[in-house]
């Protein structure tokens, strides 16, 4: 009776186990299917990013250096086929654009892509204001968007959403460089401190570099406002947000230790006639002239944006005239290496109006995107299908002439290039691309100046500056009246009309103007971002 009774027991609980599990097992199971029919439903409601059958009105509106193109032409008429879209963009000549963009936007008819200049605090205001939509879920599908560094869309980013999109300019800066055959004529070697760069100066103003005969030479061509500011690395650079206070806190450039370094620097320089005499009055035009007529020995190039026609006169001068890089100076904190230029000379955003409708931004952004496509030289020609659309087709908007593709005198102004109308229409370099600056230039002594600019700064690091991107209240306020201010008192110094030793007093002077409200509102954006340690890449 009682094996009865147990047994009878067991096979009760082996029956709950049995229907605990199979309940489990339909449990799981139905959650599968429900699961299964989220990705089905996922799926069948998706957007496809490149999906063309819908046609769209984009309008879009930007700055540009020159004249606009016409508001009706084949390169707009070849935008609207290939994308399939009234595309309705109002680009306005740079000195009108703040006035005229603000006013639009007051008026309620911001369009759907707005570009903006670099470090422009509007784009800032209106995307905390909740003017633009944020981007980070759509940049992916892209190829141009989806690639670019992380660290050039932090500049972007409020609340830790990216609201822009950057208008690329290569990343390295404008750096001091050297004549070559002077050094050669005087049996000097190129200067790896600031000591050595003064001696070297002081030869050049001294020593006969360019062996004429005649005492007609000297060091560093400099102009108004200390430009430029001839720092060997982050560490000496007047902009750079590098060196920190008792508090940790970073502190801007122009009152660092590394800048009473250099101030000191050009005032032994000045006392000994081995810089530019007049140079708290000399525009840039005519400091550039300093250099590029052989006086000066020194001064400071990029990779980019050089004019061969100052060159050409100088060789007219001095056929030998050779120019080299000079590298990075080691610092007193061991740091070597030059800040790393903020990646964009403008941005662009999307309004946030659009957010009810992701066909409508996919296919936005595919037209930014495209308009941001590099092309290396190779495939700058008819047979790349891409580049030839872009530039107008051959034969109207530009020809080939020996192998290199030549716009025609009017593809801009009669709008025969698409190239025109893309508010953003420069090809954004990838990470990572091989790419030789010296190739845009036709005279072999600046392609030899460019490729050792490139070289050197290919073999150094460069400095993640944390204040790109922030924007201080104080500083829009202030901040320029306040620079002026320093730079002022700094040629002061270095003219020998006030003394050096009075540094401490004059940082004292920054701050109590103001200085310590920016500090303060730059550090805390820049911890907002969570940029609290140097970056270097």
């Amino acid at each position: 009776m009682k094996k009865g009774k147990i047994l009878l027991i067991m096979m009760l609980i082996l029956s709950l186990l049995l229907a605990a599990c199979t309940s489990k097992t339909n449990e799981v199971s139905n959650n599968e299917k429900e699961k299964d029919g989220d990705k089905e439903t996922e799926k069948n409601t998706a957007i496809d990013p490149f999906d063309h059958s819908t046609k769209y009105t984009i309008t879009g509106m930007t700055f540009r250096f020159g004249d606009p193109p016409p508001s009706s032409s084949p390169g707009l008429d070849l935008i609207n086929e290939r994308f399939n879209i009234d595309y309705k963009p109002e680009i306005i000549p740079q000195g009108d654009y703040v006035e005229k963009s603000s006013a639009i936007v007051a008026s309620g008819s911001m369009p759907d892509l707005i570009g903006f200049p670099a470090e422009d605090a509007r784009f800032y205001q209106w995307a905390e204001e909740g003017a633009f939509l944020p981007l980070d879920d759509y940049l992916k599908h892209y190829e141009t968007l989806g690639n670019i560094p992380e660290h050039i869309y932090d500049a972007f980013k409020v609340n830790g959403k990216i609201y822009g999109i950057p208008r690329y300019t290569q990343i390295y800066p404008v750096t001091p460089f050297i004549r070559k055959d002077w050094l050669d004529n005087l049996g000097l070697k190129i200067p790896t401190s600031y000591e050595e760069l003064k001696k070297v100066a002081i030869a050049f103003t001294n020593d006969d570099p360019d062996q004429n005969g005649k005492k007609d030479t000297y060091g560093l061509a400099i102009g108004e406002n200390i430009n430029p500011d001839f720092n060997m690395g982050t560490y000496w650079d007047t902009n750079a947000w590098y060196h920190q206070n008792e508090d940790g806190d970073f502190i801007p450039g122009i009152i660092s230790e590394g800048r009473k370094e250099l101030i000191s620097f050009f005032a032994d320089l000045y006392a000994n006639g081995a810089m530019t005499k007049d140079f708290a009055v000399l525009n840039w035009q005519d400091t550039n002239a300093e250099f590029y007529s052989g006086k000066a020995g020194i001064f400071i190039g990029g990779v980019a944006g050089m004019s061969e026609p100052y060159l050409e006169g100088l060789l007219e001068i001095n056929p030998e005239a050779e120019l080299v890089a000079i590298p990075p100076f080691e610092a007193p904190d061991g740091s070597i290496g030059f800040t790393m230029g903020t990646g964009n000379s403008g941005i662009l955003a999307l309004n946030a109006k659009m957010a009810d409708d992701e066909g409508k931004i996919y296919r936005a952004l595919e037209l930014v995107d495209f308009g941001k496509k590099f092309y290396t030289q190779d495939q700058m020609n008819p047979q790349n299908a891409d580049f030839d659309f872009f530039w107008g087709k051959e034969g109207t908007g530009y020809n080939m002439e020996d192998g290199i593709p030549v716009r025609v005198p009017d593809f801009s102004s009669a709008g025969l290039a698409p190239s025109t109308y893309f508010l953003d229409n420069r090809g954004h370099l990838p990470e990572g691309a091989k790419v030789r600056y010296a190739d845009d230039y036709n005279l072999e002594p600046m392609k030899n100046l460019i490729d050792s600019l490139q070289n050197m700064f290919e073999s150094n690091k460069l400095y993640v500056n944390p204040s790109n991107g922030i924007i201080s209240k104080a500083e829009q306020e202030m901040g320029i009246d306040l620079m002026q201010f320093v730079i002022n008192e700094q040629a002061k110094m270095i003219a020998g009309q006030r003394p050096i030793s009075d540094w401490d007093k004059l940082v004292q002077e920054y701050l109590k103007r103001g200085g310590d409200k920016i500090i303060k509102e730059m550090n805390e954006g820049i911890k907002a971002k969570g940029k609290v340690d140097k970056e270097w890449k």
